[in-house]
């Protein structure tokens, strides 16, 4: 006959030594000694006055059971201050130190051992506790709220590892025993580019081998972004310190001294896996991005490089985005050169003439206020660029300026790969392919997933005849930055024309007029290309409308040929516009 199961009401109290195997690591020994003295003289003593028993030692741990959930709670606030007390005099890498846990739930007794969800939870929950810390259900907090001076900081649901549903987490404070409480460090200063954490990536799933890819995930998004000279990227060793805490994103930012937090959760049901991250800006809290990716599983490496190359992709124009807003909020008189440039940017971005002239006082602004900052430099090059493209004016002394300030950018932060990518640009428009795909390779070894790197290599490809190459460039640029597709678009289009593809041309020119119908260039390569395939009223409008936008760039581009088209390439074009209709005069 099976015998019942014995069960009962209990407060659970879970306890262990924070960083347990690092004292050993250091003092095996001492820290044993230490530890054993601390067990007889405190913990044992608490644990007995208050109605406690001890169910198991786990070295560096311990499981106690208490009829009364008060008497746990105050053991453990009583523990925890007299701990504090003998903690006063010794060094902090020296320290012992308890994290508790406690629940009030059923459990199963067994030959003196208990079981059950109620345990685990106590386990879960001195994990989240901080070192001296004590962390309590939302059952203990109720039971004990009216009944003892402790104030209860509400950590809000917390997903715990093998835990069905979220959990109620509340930190005890003593209030009277101040000292008890864990001193807040002082904020690191943030450094002078946009700076960010990656925290480990919460297991959601019941299953305990997701953990090594809920991991796996964080590093390699660590690694990926390390690769962004823009960005200022936290270990891996620092951000792992959080791995199983339950932790408010502007403590983290205080600590870490960043602006940013990534955060993430991963949860496996069968052979699919969802995948949950968000952008945080530490300072206010706010949510700057937010994506979830579901997966198959066939491939666990390739989803997750997959899912790590998706997060960092679209992880690095939103920090951009959120610099621009910050920049933009502040006053001119009050810009360093960092929100000087990133509001240079933010105006650049407008393709306006008005912009254009606001963008290049902020991008001077940052050159005077640092002329060792590279920022303002390449900001200036880019509107040189912009400059020949659009105004069709003094193109070699424009395309010069450009050069120069793109070396200067290089020479400042030989590991900036964007100042790279923009010597490339000046460099193809001298004529100079080879210097320019040097460039951009260079740039593309120092940053891998840099879409203004891609295009860059594209665009030379392009310009040395190299068509189908520089079209896979161009479209792994867009893919990495989907929102400046149109540019990008415009250069697959010349170069489908180039290769005699005139309808794929027509349709690559629509896509990028369709995003930005107000850049001139991509008209006069659908003129061509419509011109080409005999659809002449449509190439007479699109160039009427290459003309009309900007008729010095067209000149320039049309009467003389700029230093980056081949000969060849210059007759095919004016082919495909004679056809649609422009007559030399």
């Amino acid at each position: 006959m099976k015998q019942p199961v014995e069960r009962r009401l209990a407060a659970i109290l879970a306890a262990d030594v924070a960083g347990y195997s690092r004292l050993m690591g250091a003092d095996e020994e001492g820290t044993h000694e230490r530890l054993k003295g601390r067990l007889a003289q405190v913990v044992d003593p608490k644990i007995k006055e208050h109605r406690g028993r001890t169910v198991k030692n786990t070295g560096d741990g311990m499981l106690v059971e208490f009829p009364s959930v008060v008497d746990a709670v105050r053991c453990a606030v009583e523990l925890q201050r007299e701990m504090a007390r003998r903690n006063a005099d010794v060094p902090t890498e020296g320290r012992i130190e308890f994290r508790v846990g406690i629940n009030l739930g059923d459990v199963i007794l067994d030959h003196g051992d208990i079981f059950g969800d109620g345990v685990n939870i106590a386990a879960r929950l001195e994990a989240l506790a901080e070192p001296g810390g004590i962390c309590v259900s939302r059952v203990v907090r109720d039971q004990v709220r009216d009944k003892l001076d402790f104030a209860f900081e509400d950590l809000g649901d917390q997903r715990v590892k093998n835990i069905a549903r979220p959990v109620r987490v509340y930190r005890v404070r003593d209030r009277a025993y101040p000292t008890a409480e864990v001193a807040s460090p002082q904020p690191l200063p943030l450094p002078d580019k946009p700076s960010i954490a990656v925290l480990p990536f919460a297991n959601m799933s019941s299953d305990p081998e997701q953990e090594y890819f809920a991991d796996g995930i964080a590093e390699d998004i660590i690694t990926a972004l390390s690769r962004y000279p823009s960005l200022f990227v936290i270990a891996r060793n620092s951000c792992f310190t959080y791995k199983g805490r339950a932790v408010d994103v502007k403590q983290v930012g205080r600590e870490l001294g960043v602006r940013y937090v990534l955060e993430g959760s991963l949860r496996k049901s069968g052979n699919r896996i969802r995948v949950g991250t968000q952008l945080v800006e530490a300072e206010t809290g706010r949510h700057v991005w937010a994506e979830r990716y579901d997966r198959d599983l066939a491939d666990i490496f390739a989803v997750q490089d997959e899912i790590t190359e998706a997060v960092t992709i679209a992880i690095t124009p939103a920090i951009g985005d959120a610099e621009q807003l910050r920049a933009m909020r502040r006053p001119p008189e009050s810009l360093d050169a960092w929100a000087a440039y990133q509001r240079g940017l933010w105006h650049f971005s407008k393709v306006t003439a008005e912009d254009n002239a606001l963008a290049q006082q902020f991008f001077q602004q940052a050159v005077d206020l640092d002329d060792n900052f590279a920022g303002g430099y390449k900001g200036l090059s880019a509107l040189q660029a912009h400059e020949a493209d659009y105004e069709g004016r003094g193109l070699p002394e424009t395309l010069r300026m450009a050069e120069a300030l793109a070396r200067r950018a290089v020479a400042l932060d030989g590991a900036d790969a964007e100042a790279s990518s923009l010597l490339a640009i000046a460099l193809r428009r001298r004529g100079d392919n080879e210097g320019a795909l040097a460039e951009a390779e260079r740039a593309l070894t120092i940053s891998p997933n840099l879409a203004g790197a891609h295009s860059a290599r594209g665009a030379s490809l392009i310009s040395s005849g190299r068509h189908r190459d520089g079209i896979a460039a161009l479209e792994r640029s867009i893919r990495l930055d989907p929102r400046r597709a149109a540019v990008r678009l415009n250069q697959i289009a010349l170069a489908l024309y180039f290769s005699r593809e005139y309808k794929a041309a027509v349709e690559a020119a629509n896509r990028a007029i369709r995003s930005y119908p107000n850049y001139p260039n991509t008209y006069r390569w659908l003129a061509a290309a419509l011109g080409q395939i005999g659809q002449i009223e449509q190439a007479k409008d699109a160039l009427q409308k290459a003309i009309a936008i900007a008729p010095a760039a067209f000149d320039m581009y049309v009467r003389e040929r700029v230093p980056w088209r081949r000969l060849e390439d210059h007759a095919h074009m004016l082919e495909g516009l004679r056809k649609a209709g422009w007559r030399e005069t």
